[in-house]
């Protein structure tokens, strides 16, 4: 879902991610046109044309244009959905209006843990100035002729443009040089956990034990707990054990699979423990999340 509005002269608004946005999306802002500043958490900065800021846990920001001007909320000037074509908020008719593109992303990754938590509060990401061949610059430049020129399944267009784009967004921000020493993307990018990360998540159904990950890696049991320890704040099983009860998460939006077999699939023998370690995990039984998240 995303929106388009234009405001000119001095202007303000709160931007913080909308209460109806769905838990497991990330919103966003696509500068397509002109200049304003972003206020997060004490600090501003310029988002510029080209830029994209999102914000993964919906933290609250505002955006402007100058000092003391007209408050807007263009949340509350959207019409009714569902929406045929992207709407288009207009605040002014004198000149040239700065442009943005609102919405959210969903991101049904950010159900998993680590992955959540190696997320940044706001990632902003600029394309303005940057060297020919950018193709992510295209793409936003692609996002808003959709936008503007809407034609038949560009809806479906726009959803797939917006997704490759938020992916681009994620990847930038995860090839940062200034990564912490600890959290999923250290340990992605290191030699040892990053080799057991991949067993698990290329082969989460198998019978990993501690003595075969350290096998594999090269260390002793306790040298390789002590690593995932340091850098995860895990156990190598409560790894394994939360990847399983994330992919079993995605399985339950599937209509018609059983949750016992789902149970099965994510390494349980039994459907009442799954039951007991999902509930832990997720705060519900399986059952009743997939009645929340499907209905």
């Amino acid at each position: 879902m995303q929106y388009c509005f234009m405001p000119e002269g001095l202007w303000e608004t709160d931007a913080t991610p909308a209460a109806y946005k769905p838990a497991d999306s990330i919103g966003f802002h696509i500068m397509a046109r002109g200049a304003c500043w972003l206020e997060f958490e004490g600090t501003e900065t310029v988002l510029e044309q080209g830029d994209i800021a999102a914000f993964p846990f919906g933290t609250p920001h505002r955006l402007g244009v100058g000092s003391g001007g007209r408050l807007i909320d263009p949340g509350a000037d959207l019409p009714p959905k569902p929406w045929n074509e992207t709407p288009m908020l207009r605040y002014g008719a004198r000149g040239e209006a700065v442009r943005i593109l609102c919405g959210y992303i969903q991101c049904e990754a950010a159900n998993f843990v680590p992955f959540r938590q190696s997320l940044p509060k706001c990632i902003h990401v600029r394309t303005a100035g940057s060297q020919d061949g950018d193709w992510l610059a295209g793409a936003i430049a692609q996002i808003v002729a959709e936008v503007d020129n809407p034609q038949r399944g560009g809806s479906s267009v726009l959803e797939r443009l917006t997704e490759v784009t938020f992916m681009e967004v994620l990847r930038r921000q995860f090839a940062r040089e200034d990564i912490d020493a600890t959290g999923w993307l250290a340990a992605i990018r290191d030699p040892v956990l990053g080799r057991c990360l991949a067993m698990f998540h290329g082969d989460p159904r198998h019978d990993w034990t501690t003595a075969e990950l350290a096998r594999e890696a090269g260390l002793s049991r306790s040298a390789l707990a002590g690593r995932f320890a340091a850098v995860l704040g895990t156990s190598p099983i409560r790894y394994l054990r939360d990847w399983r009860l994330y992919l079993a998460s995605m399985d339950l939006k599937l209509a018609g699979k059983p949750v016992g077999v789902v149970a099965y699939e994510a390494g349980y023998g039994a459907e009442a423990a799954f039951n007991r370690a999902f509930a832990r995990r997720f705060g519900v039984p399986p059952a009743e999340w997939r009645r929340n998240v499907t209905r």
